[in-house]
Parts: C-alpha cells; structure tokens; sequence
C-alpha cells in the first residue's frame, strides 16, 4: 500500500468520513492547523516535554476533524470539490484518472515534500525565516494540489 493511501485510510477511515471532510468547515479548519503544529512544536523551547501536550491535542484534532462536522448539503464549495478530488485520486488504482493528471500531482506532491523538508529543517534549527518559508512553501504547494484535486473532480464529474 503506498504512503498516501495509508495515511489516507488512517485519517479518512471511510466513505462517510470522506463525505464529512467535504464540509467546508472540517477543509478550512483543518486546513489551518499547521501553524499551531508548528508552534507546538517551537515551544520545545520554552515548556520542554510538555510541548507533546499541545501537539498531541493538535494530532488528535487532525485525526477527529472530519468526524467533527456533518456531510454539507451541496458538494459544490471549492473546499468540497478538492476533497472529492483527492478520493478520486486516491482510489485511482481502482478507476483510473484520466492521463495527464497523474505527473502533475506526483510534481505537486514532490513539491510538498521539498517544502515540508525546509519547514522541518527550520524548526529543527530554530531558524524562524526558515520556518516561515517552510511554512508558506507547504501552503503554497498543497494549495496548488487542492486545486488540481477541484480540476480532477470537475473533469471526472463532466466527463
């Protein structure tokens, strides 16, 4: 099972779970947490160990969010086609997407990670340019994919 469809599975257990986080209130609030995650993680500095508190309450909130909020009553928010989009994408082994789709995400995905790194490296080092560039690196780019993911959804939807 590759990386993303276990953490897909770990997070987003279900069909109803997927159908949940599609509210645009479970997308954006979970959307929002990464700055909190990383200040949790930076008050190593300042609390110690007891910094595990606060991040654990944060992985805890990822975690539960898209049981948190009902299923909306349309599916037609940007929020709710990119979360449509990344099911579809993560059940492409299933039903395939269409050609040309594929490259473009594992680019984007390429391109999280490379931000991912720079953030981890600048909270590491307590380098707060570093971190903020991490930070807007990873939001720039996961952005980028969320909208691939609403163009996938619109395409599988008019196809």
């Amino acid at each position: 099972m590759e990386l993303d469809k276990a953490l897909s599975k770990l997070f987003l257990p279900n069909n109803d779970s997927w159908l949940k986080h599609a509210n645009p209130w479970s997308v954006w609030s979970r959307f929002a947490t990464l700055p909190f995650i990383v200040l949790s993680i930076w008050s190593r500095v300042w609390i110690g160990w007891y910094c595990l508190i606060p991040i654990s309450i944060l992985i805890f909130w990822v975690w539960i969010n898209p049981t948190l909020f009902s299923k909306p009553k349309h599916f037609d928010s940007w929020g709710a086609k990119a979360v449509l989009g990344e099911r579809l994408f993560m059940n492409r082994k299933e039903v395939p997407i269409p050609k040309g789709y594929s490259q473009v995400i594992a680019i984007l995905n390429v391109l999280q990670s490379c931000g991912g790194i720079i953030l981890i490296y600048g909270i590491w080092s307590l380098d707060l340019a570093t971190t903020l560039h991490g930070i807007a690196y990873v939001y720039l780019t996961k952005m980028w994919f969320l909208d691939r993911m609403v163009w996938l959804y619109e395409s599988s939807n008019s196809a």
